[in-house]
Parts: structure tokens; sequence; C-alpha cells
């Protein structure tokens, strides 16, 4: 249930909501259901238009604007232990935020390929919605400033500048991204390229919404804009590729994760489907592009809002919900394959149920449901969808030892990490593939989706009202502001892994320059129980549980790719130890890449989202 401790006859509270419900209902960015050319606002639009008490500097102490909660280690001690950083050498959380993002774009990204070229094809898609999510943010803090006359000229300009550069390597972006091969991978991957474009949509039509919209002149948009068909073709596209996917003949419905491997219907392709059915269904302008000529005429207009998307994401959320994908702690396991199934011209469904469960759990299973469930309540207003999602969040913190983080059971698995920090299972063992390197990162981008602010808006074909529900607002937000400090603890475990480069580790909470003799600590940490098949981090197997019949001969097994599995050692480690006698623990496997940055982007745009920047609400 969602908490229900609010005073709901306070004035102060029915003052700040009724403010923002004005400042909700004035302004228009995005398309509304049911009337394709009308807009509605999004989440980090509500944001801008709060009053400027609830904004917080770039760099703290403006004139006009509440002084910023440094990003401190105050409350994170147990971090530092073992580091030589100045426990008050910690900037504000917006500039570590925008420092993050400069970091991996500058180091990961090259506009000559137009991608972050040691990206894998579903982790660049990823990246791009990071970079999208991220520069609403931006865009966002720019006009709360720009509204209160606290922005000079040269800020204005350098902070405009900014946002152009990063949306320009977007742009680049969407012809870097290697589309005709991932329209042949699994369903789960083209899924994240229809969220990707999607995202992309949401920031264009924003910034164009509060920085070149005019009483004036209505019309007037962002030059940007002229990339969404493009955008909404992409998404378009690859959504129908992946419906593809959805299959009744086995378990009675549900998303099938890859059509040239065995039937194997997990978590995270179904938690995709709802996520990417319902934002389709809110944020697609439609789309008018006739190609790939598939027929002579090509492909026919898809409107906006169109139901059956509403539909798909009804149907496949009613599907997940009923399979049995959960375990004891609460969490999604990866996934069912089908007992007995041997396909093929002269093979057999076997039960043609869900009956054989795999145990593993990884971070991003429990994270994308969670704006699938936030666009459902947008959709059709059904409180269970957000009870259902506040349910997952408190089992994910549950699971990741919040309670014990200042005992000596700190250092024991609690089932998604330790000490209240998320945590990936290969983490400990510095064996994580670039899958789980992007896994944590997903999670709090999710979970920043999630925790936006409710609106509603219903049309009847000739006027549109907006749907004044305070108490689910009031309840949510309540609920959304107990995660902050459990928010701000893994913030400050991701950034304290950061290098002298500024690049962020994959185990949150190890700090990049620790003394050799601080190294006996590692001990003290418990390994994971590991259960289930881990094939994100050490390839699909070759048996028949995941291979079709005809694959026996046809491929080779894949299991001594290079996944960057190394023993929980520092042997070969580059840069492991300096004549100082520090080492770095996230030096092992892969060490530090561009998806370690994205998750340490998501988790300090979740920490300015949902915290900072809501801090004097409740103040």
């Amino acid at each position: 249930m969602i908490v229900r401790s609010l005073n709901r006859d306070s004035a102060a509270v029915r003052l700040l909501i009724f403010s923002i419900i004005h400042l909700f209902a004035v302004t228009s960015v995005f398309a509304r259901p049911g009337q394709g050319a009308a807009e509605s606002l999004s989440d980090d639009g509500a944001v801008a238009h709060r009053s400027i008490a609830d904004s917080k500097p770039l760099l703290g102490g403006e004139k006009g604007l509440p002084q910023q909660r440094a990003f401190s280690a105050d409350d994170n001690a147990p971090f530092l232990e073992g580091t030589l950083q100045a426990p008050n050498s910690y900037p504000s959380t917006y500039t570590a935020l925008l420092d993050a993002l400069e970091v991996m774009e500058c180091h990961f990204f090259t506009v000559s390929h137009g991608t972050w070229p040691k990206a894998i094809d579903w982790t660049a898609a990823v990246m791009g919605t990071q970079v999208s999510a991220t520069l609403s943010v931006m865009t966002s803090y720019s006009q709360t400033l720009k509204s209160c006359n606290l922005n000079s000229t040269d800020e204005t300009r350098d902070h405009e500048n900014l946002i152009n550069r990063y949306f320009t390597q977007i742009t680049s972006f969407y012809f870097g991204e290697n589309a005709f091969a991932l329209r042949t991978q699994a369903y789960d991957d083209m899924l994240w390229v229809v969220l990707g474009w999607l995202e992309a949509i949401k920031f264009i039509k924003l910034h164009s919404s509060l920085h070149y919209t005019s009483s004036c002149d209505d019309k007037a948009t962002w030059y940007a804009s002229q990339f969404i068909p493009q955008y909404a073709h992409r998404a378009r596209l690859f959504y129908d590729l992946a419906s593809r996917g959805w299959d009744t003949t086995l378990c009675g419905g549900g998303m099938t994760w890859n059509p040239n491997l065995a039937p194997y219907k997990n978590a995270i392709t179904n938690e995709l489907y709802i996520a990417a059915s319902i934002s389709m269904y809110l944020y697609f302008p439609g789309d008018s592009d006739p190609s790939p000529f598939f027929t002579h005429t090509g492909l026919p207009p898809a409107k906006a809002h169109d139901v059956r998307y509403l539909d798909n994401a009804v149907e496949a959320y009613k599907w997940l919900k009923g399979s049995n994908m959960r375990n004891n702690y609460g969490l999604y396991v990866d996934g069912f394959h089908i007992t007995g199934w041997r396909g093929g011209k002269n093979g057999s469904n076997g039960t043609r149920i869900c009956d054989l469960r795999d145990e593993k759990v990884y971070t991003y299973n429990q994270g994308v449901l969670l704006s699938g469930l936030k666009g459902l309540w947008e959709a059709t207003g059904s409180r269970g969808y957000l009870e259902d999602g506040h349910e997952l969040v408190r089992d994910v913190i549950a699971a990741t030892g919040w309670k014990d983080r200042n005992t000596e059971q700190q250092y024991r698995w609690a089932g998604l990490g330790r000490g209240g920090v998320m945590e990936e299972l290969c983490d400990w063992s510095g064996s994580c593939s670039q899958n789980a390197q992007t896994f944590k990162g997903i999670y709090f981008h999710h979970l920043t989706l999630f925790c936006g602010p409710l609106i509603r808006w219903e049309s009847n074909g000739y006027e549109d009202a907006f749907l004044d529900d305070e108490e689910t607002r009031q309840l949510h937000q309540k609920s959304c502001d107990e995660y902050g400090d459990w928010i701000r603890h893994n913030a400050f475990a991701a950034y304290v892994t950061r290098n002298q480069d500024g690049e962020f580790g994959e185990w949150w909470g190890r700090p990049a320059r620790r003394r050799r003799h601080e190294d006996g600590a590692d001990e003290e940490f418990e390994g994971p129980n590991t259960q289930g098949t881990d094939y994100r981090n050490e390839g699909v197997p070759m048996d028949e549980i995941w291979r079709l019949p005809e694959d026996d001969k046809m491929y080779k097994s894949d299991m001594n790719t290079d996944y960057g599995n190394r023993k929980r050692n520092w042997d070969g480690v580059y840069g492991s130890a300096d004549g100082s006698g520090l080492r770095d623990i996230n030096d092992r496997g892969r060490g530090r890449t561009v998806e370690t940055q994205s998750g340490g982007v998501a988790v300090l745009r979740a920490l300015w989202r949902l915290v900072e920047s809501r801090q004097k609400d409740h103040g």
C-alpha cells in the first residue's frame, strides 16, 4: 500500500499542491491521450515550473536561491575508510552530475562514429537514453534559473551551448546506431531502442516548450523538433518488430526473449514490453513514414495514442504479475523455461507451461517495470499500479541490506547488495560483462521516472481536463520521499569509486584510492549466493534447455568468449597499485567503461531529481 501518513488538512500542503497544479495546468508539452494534436506536461516540465524555492543552485550560493546541501560525506563515513579523499572536497549534486556526464561523453563517445564505440548494440541504446534523460534535467534547471533572472547572459549561453553539444551527439547517434543489426537480435535489444528514442522525443518537446514557445507565438519550436519524425519512426519500427515476441501458445502469454534460442520467457523482456507499450501510448507522436517498403504501398500511418499500445501494456502486466516470477525476497528472478520443449519440425512443446524457473537475480529486472507501472497509472488512473511499484521498490531496498548498514551485518549479502548499497552478483568477483555493468544505471533511471510527479490528463474529444487526484499524488510523493536517504546512500557509494580521471567503477562503495593495508577488509565481504544460470555474464549455455535443436551442431559454445571474467585477485591488473601503495578494486575485470559511467550518471540524476530538487517542498 502507498503510505497514508500525510496530513491532508495541512494548509501548507494544500497551498503547495494548488500552486503546483496551477503551474501544471497552464503549460503543455506532450500530446494527451485521446487528442493527438494536444500536448500534456512531462515530469521534468512539472519540476521546471515549480516556484524558485524548489530549485537548487548550480554551484551553490547564488543570490536568491537556497543553499544546496553539498554532496558530502557526513552520513557516509564508512565509504571513506581507506581513501585519501578529504571529507569536505565533494561538489554539489548538480555539479557532480554534469561532471559525470562530461566524462561519459568526452571519454567514451566518438563523434566520427556517432556512438560509444566500445559499447555493444543494446548498451549503446541505453547510453542514449541516459543522455536524453539528463538533458531533460538540465533544461528544467536552466529554466528555473532563467525565470528568476539569476543567470547572466554568459551563463545562459554556456548552459544552452552545453545542452546543444550533448543533443548533437544524440542526433549523431541516430545515424551511428547499429539499427540493421539490432533488427535481427533479441526482442529485449529491440525494446531498448524504442525507449531510447521516445526519451529523446520527450526531451526535445520539453526543451522547446520551456525555451522557445512564447505567448506571442505558440507554434515556435526549437530547431531540433525537425528530428522528431525520424526518432518516432525508428521507435515505431522497433516496437512492431519486438511485438512479434508476444506468444500465447506457451505459458498462456508473455514475451519470448530471443527468437534464435529455445523459448525463454524472462523478466526483462516482459518488463521492457510493458514500459515500451505504455510509453508508445503516452509519448509516441504518430508516424507517417512508409519505409521500409515491405509492400508496394509501404507501411500504413501509425497514430498517436493508439489504444492498442495501452491494451498491450495492460495485458502484459497482467501476465507478468501472475507468472510467479518473484522470489522470497520479493525480487524478480530471471525467467522461465518450458520443461520438455524441443521444437522443430518433429519436436515437442513439452508441458507448454512456464514451469522451469531460473533463479538468477539481476538489478535491472527490478527497475524497468517501475516506469511501466507509472505510465499505466497515468493512462488508467488505477492506484493499484503505483502500489505494486512501491512494494517492489521497498523489497529492493530491503534486499540491499538497508536495515543492516550500521551494524556488524553490513558486509552480509542481503539478496541484492549489502550495507544498503545495490550490488550486482558479479561486482564482488569483478567478473561483470558489459551487460551487467549497465544494470544498476538502468534501475536508477526507471526509479527516477517512477517517482516523478503524478500528472493525468483526460479528453472527451472536445476539451481536456487535468485530473486532480490529490490523495494519490500526496501518497505517492510521501512514499518516494522515504527512499531519499537510500538514494543518497547509493549515490555516494557510486561517487567514491571515481578514479583520478572521474570515471566511475562497477562495485559501488569501494573507494578508488585505498591504502594497501586496508585490502584485508575485502575478506569481510560475504560472497553472494549464486543460483540460476548467469548467462548475462558467462554466455548462453550449449544445452537443450537454451538452444534450438538445429543449433546442436551449428553453434559452438560461447562460454569461452572474453566477458571480462577474471578471478578475484589483483594479478595482471594494470594500475592496481602504485608507489604509494594504493590500489583500485574496480580495475579488475573489464574495469571502468561507458556502462559503469552511465551508472554514476543515473544515480546522481536520481539524487538530484528525486531528493535535492524536492527538499524545499517538505522543509
